[in-house]
């Protein structure tokens, strides 16, 4: 399962027998919008609540990276519970 990272993710490209390893950089939108596309479910981690993580699947974002999840989930690491929360937006 993916895990939106907001700084940025790097995607590794592999060039054959012997060959260099080219490292580029994907926008964090590009990878939203695969997501999106693909109906992944995403994992977010959460800044101020490292215990806690939402889980869901895009049905829409904007250009400030506010998401829109269905089927959504608050998962505490700790405990090791889910609760279910329907449809989100995360600003």
């Amino acid at each position: 399962m993916p895990a939106v990272r907001v700084h940025g993710a790097s995607a590794m490209a592999y060039c054959g027998q012997g060959q260099k390893v080219q490292k580029a950089m994907a926008q964090p939108i590009n990878l939203l919008f695969r997501y999106l596309r693909n109906r992944s479910r995403i994992q977010v981690w959460l800044y101020e609540q490292v215990t806690m993580r939402i889980e869901g699947c895009i049905v829409g974002f904007d250009e400030y990276m506010n998401l829109g999840l269905d089927d959504t989930e608050e998962i505490h690491s700790k405990t090791k519970s889910r609760k279910q929360l329907g449809r989100v937006m995360l600003k």
